[in-house]
């Protein structure tokens, strides 16, 4: 029988997205049994995480400040905001170098199944900065999802209610890819935002 305190840390475990009985299992014992500092620290930094990270009062980014540093950087243009689902899809951004604007972090998407309205997605932070007239274009970058899909219509009423222009990230075939290997979504996706060539 195993001990009540390590099936706790199993179940623990088990929070963490793609994390199995059997995976949670191999990392309590793990913890356990061979790196009991690496524990330590991992649990003091979990508590440290969860005491100072909170949203940036500016785009609900995770951060120790009340602003963060995009937010708050006098080089980054305040007229083109970009929208995106997790803090997660600024780092792709930001790894590519391609833009210089600022962002706004929804922190999910629309499921009314899930309770999860315009308020849970601070649209209503979004609207006051789009309400101010600073911003000129807002960029869409919601998934290509059922969900995404939903709150990128959202988003465009709400820019729209504002005079703000609107631009969604081109969707489908990418760089480098092969027509045969393609899913039927992807090519639909392709035909779908297909766009006028200049001669």
């Amino acid at each position: 029988m195993q001990s009540p305190l390590i099936l706790e840390l199993i179940e623990s475990l088990k929070v963490l997205p793609g994390v199995g009985g059997k995976s949670a299992q191999r990392m309590a014992y793990y913890l356990l049994e061979r790196d009991q500092s690496g524990a330590k620290h991992l649990a003091t930094t979990i508590l440290a995480a969860l005491e100072n990270i909170g949203h940036c009062q500016t785009c609900r980014t995770l951060t120790e400040l009340e602003v963060c540093p995009i937010c708050s950087d006098d080089r980054r243009d305040d007229t083109v905001v970009c929208v995106v689902e997790t803090p997660a899809d600024i780092l792709s951004f930001e790894s590519s170098g391609v833009f210089k604007g600022k962002y706004h972090v929804l922190m999910g998407h629309l499921s009314p199944i899930d309770g999860i309205g315009p308020e849970e997605l601070g649209l209503d932070v979004l609207e006051n900065r789009l309400h101010e007239g600073v911003v000129n274009e807002l960029i869409i970058a919601t998934n290509p999802t059922v969900e995404g899909e939903v709150t990128a219509h959202y988003l465009q009423q709400i820019a729209k209610q504002n005079a703000v222009k609107v631009t969604r990230l081109a969707q489908g075939i990418p760089f480098g890819a092969e027509l045969e290997y393609l899913d039927p979504g992807t090519l639909t996706q392709a035909f779908l935002y297909r766009k006028e060539v200049d001669e």
